[in-house]
């Protein structure tokens, strides 16, 4: 059972979620919150799976909440909005979100989600991805030269084609374009990506670009 913390300002929203969410056997929504302060404190004593975080609401913002939420590991957070903008999105994932969904996205969409979510990867497209790539490059967080593996932690951990992977992985490609560039099955691609965030201690594919563009991660050899 996933279990699952609503925070909203609207009472109607947080019931529209609670109803979507509560049909499916395997979900369960233990709590709800209409702001920041009370997502957080709630957040402490409920220990969710999943908080399913708005981003605009008075006091305390969503961002703010996600931030101190990921920063005492309290929760993987899920943020929702209805603006499909990307400083909502990045501002999000640099505090530590796991995923980004727009409250239009229909039924199926948020419960799959929500799963994904609670099952620790990462909710982004790859066009979303490339945002966050194209939007670091821009701000000069991935223009750090290309140095030796010891300038990137636990680099030298990797093998050959997991490093291959990474590199790609940091170009903002899905499990199957990678497979297609390498010449490898989904499945063995999807085993890399996993390999490699285990032994770089990252916590998804988010994680994963930044921490390529960060140390200007070279390609092997």
């Amino acid at each position: 059972m996933t279990s699952v913390l609503l925070v909203d300002d609207q009472q109607l929203v947080r019931s529209g979620f609670r109803l979507i969410l509560t049909v499916e056997d395997d979900l369960e929504v233990v709590g709800e919150a209409a702001d920041g302060v009370e997502a957080v404190s709630a957040a402490r004593g409920l220990r969710p799976d999943v908080v399913l975080m708005d981003v605009q609401m008075p006091g305390m913002d969503g961002i703010e909440a996600t931030r101190r939420i990921v920063a005492e590991d309290l929760s993987r957070v899920l943020v929702l909005t209805t603006f499909d903008d990307d400083a909502y999105v990045f501002d999000a994932l640099a505090a530590g979100a796991s995923g980004f969904l727009l409250k239009n996205a229909d039924a199926d969409h948020l419960v799959e989600a929500v799963r994904t979510v609670a099952a620790g990867q990462a909710l982004l497209s790859p066009q979303v991805t490339r945002r966050v790539v194209e939007r670091m490059v821009a701000a000069g967080e991935g223009s750090a030269a290309p140095g030796p593996p010891s300038s990137a932690p636990g680099l030298d951990l990797l093998t050959a084609r997991e490093h291959e992977v990474l590199v790609l992985v940091g170009r903002g490609l899905s499990n199957a374009e990678i497979a297609a560039e390498l010449y490898l099955g989904e499945a063995t691609v999807k085993t890399h990506v996993s390999n490699v965030l285990a032994k770089l201690h990252l916590r998804d594919r988010v994680q994963a670009v930044v921490y390529v563009h960060r140390h200007g991660v070279p390609g092997p050899g």
